[in-house]
């Protein structure tokens, strides 16, 4: 499989597959907002965005952010995020094959957990997610949204 880190080219690429992501989703800032966006999280000591190109077009991709930590021997733990694959292309394994080089990376890095949450509830996505090594009843995920909280 044809799964490699993405880089600074790979921008326009990313936020066209991105279209297949959320049906609906914000709206984009200015380019250099985005530009800017896109150098910080390459800089960025832990993110790693993931992606499989065929024939030279990037039809899946995830985002893994590594998390320094000083518990449970001062090992990291992981996060997955955006997971994604263009619609005509899935079903193919490009998922999997991305899914796959996000946890070799993240245990490579000594983490000693990947967390991925989803707001999918199809029971293809979840049995999925559980085949690619993700347990649904490890622990229970919360999300706060902006305006909500203490």
């Amino acid at each position: 499989m044809a799964v490699r880190e993405l880089g600074e080219s790979d921008l326009d690429a990313l936020l066209a597959l991105y279209e297949d992501l959320h049906s609906k989703d914000d709206p984009l800032p200015a380019r250099p907002s985005v530009e800017h966006t896109w150098e910080s999280i390459l800089a960025g000591a832990g993110s790693h965005y993931l992606g499989h190109f065929q024939e030279g077009k990037l039809v899946s991709s995830c985002a893994l952010t590594i998390v320094p930590n000083l518990t449970r021997g001062c090992r990291p733990y992981a996060l997955v995020e955006n997971v994604v694959t263009q619609a005509e292309h899935r079903r193919k394994g490009y998922a999997t094959g991305v899914l796959r080089h996000a946890l070799e990376l993240a245990w490579s890095e000594r983490c000693y957990k990947v967390m991925l949450l989803t707001g999918r509830t199809d029971d293809g996505i979840l049995a999925f997610y559980e085949a690619a090594g993700f347990k649904p009843d490890v622990k229970r995920g919360f999300v706060a949204l902006p305006g909500a909280g203490l």
